[in-house]
């Protein structure tokens, strides 16, 4: 692999940079909002999930019990 000089490396550095499109105020907001969204809901789903176990856990644990 070529080595480039300090320059050349600041100059491809920036121009790459330039080509970024940064998102707005208001995408950045409604991204947020719907991560938090989606952890809530996983988090019930998981909660649901486990007491579900729990429940049949007991019932079989409770046969033998």
């Amino acid at each position: 692999m070529a080595m480039t000089n300090p320059l050349q490396f600041i100059q491809q550095v920036r121009a790459e940079v330039s080509k970024v499109v940064w998102p707005t105020r208001r995408e950045v907001l409604l991204t947020t909002v719907m991560v938090f969204i989606m952890a809530t809901l996983t988090a019930i789903f998981f909660a649901l999930v486990d007491i579900a176990i729990r429940g049949g856990l007991q019932v079989v644990l409770g046969m033998f019990g």
